[in-house]
């Protein structure tokens, strides 16, 4: 298991929480949007070697000269593998996962160029037509809870093209330009972004019987709802379950493994959680079928993932804080 650091991490601000501190100078949002069509128009016409190649290139360059990220990747892998950080079958997994990622980033570039039949063929839906029953006949909006693996994008499209009405939640703060490109694109593929503030229209999506999807592995925060994940403990974000409890609408978490063939992507789900209620021991038991759900997702295809921020505490004090928050929690009212 990885080590404990000797100070808890203060620099993982969550972006809803962030306002304008995280946006960056005006300049540089520009830059953004030109490099991000630059690389979208290169990437489609790039053969798919090459485009794939030159991204592996760049991403395993910066794994190696970028040594916080490098760590942070190495103290996840170790916490799912249960080896140190420094054994050399975790480091094999982490460069394994930036592989996964360089394939990710040419099929997002190549993406808004894809006919719908070509974005069709890229996700097998079919396991989704019993859930697809089942939302409907509930009468309920459905909250989607799901990780970085495979491809989303990709599957969001993929969904979307059956006629759903899905929202998605995204950070707007750090690059609102980007955002709003990205936002009308999606929309074009029957996909909404919703700003990372913007509760109002969460609650919007899931009253009017929709489909809100939520990214849950965006990094280790101390006041999220503390849940074992690979058998220590860390927290998950408590809007899920809050969300759940407020509508009715069950959760569901969504699993993208890419397929054997490595051209497509297989998706697969869990079984509906429901949140009877907003107490806190209700809260953290949903949270905690999240953490299995997503425990699982991990565990069948580790190097497919590629979320590259920290998700456990870094300290022994900071896990056993989270294991006396959860306790509390638990105790029977009146106990």
């Amino acid at each position: 298991m990885s080590p404990a650091a000797t100070k808890p991490r203060k620099d993982l601000v969550a972006p809803h929480k962030r306002g304008t501190r995280g946006r960056g100078p005006r300049p540089v949002e520009k830059a953004a949007i030109v490099a991000y069509r630059a690389g979208t128009w290169l990437m489609s016409r790039l053969p798919i070697p090459v485009a794939r190649g030159i991204v592996s290139f760049m991403l395993q360059a910066s794994f190696v000269l970028w040594p916080k990220k490098r760590r942070y990747v190495h103290e996840n892998f170790a916490h799912i593998l249960g080896r140190s950080p420094t054994s050399l079958e975790v480091r094999r997994k982490a460069f394994a996962a930036y592989r996964s990622y360089a394939r990710y980033v040419v099929e997002l570039m190549r993406l808004p160029r894809l006919t719908d039949a070509q974005a069709s063929a890229l996700v097998d839906t079919s396991s989704l037509l019993a859930l697809e029953t089942s939302w409907k006949k509930s009468g309920k909006g459905l909250i989607l809870t799901s990780a970085h693996i495979g491809n989303l994008e990709a599957v969001a499209r993929g969904v979307a093209r059956h006629g759903w009405p899905v929202a998605a939640l995204a950070d707007d703060t750090s690059f609102p330009e980007l955002f709003e490109l990205l936002r009308r694109q999606r929309r074009a593929w029957g996909v909404n972004l919703i700003p990372w503030r913007n509760l109002r229209d969460m609650y919007g999506v899931l009253r009017r019987n929709e489909i809100l999807a939520l990214v849950i592995d965006w990094g280790y925060r101390s006041d999220g709802i503390p849940v074992r994940l690979f058998g220590s403990w860390t927290t998950l974000p408590a809007g899920p379950a809050a969300l759940a409890a407020k509508t009715g609408a069950p959760i569901v978490h969504m699993a993208t493994r890419r397929s054997d063939d490595r051209q497509s992507f297989h998706v697969t789900h869990s079984d509906p959680i429901w949140v009877a209620s907003a107490e806190p021991a209700e809260l953290q038991r949903a949270t905690q079928a999240i953490a299995d759900a997503l425990a699982a997702t991990i565990a069948a295809a580790p190097e497919q993932w590629y979320s590259f921020k920290p998700l456990w505490p870094s300290t022994v004090e900071e896990q056993a804080a989270l294991a006396q928050r959860a306790a509390g929690t638990l105790v029977p009212a009146g106990g």
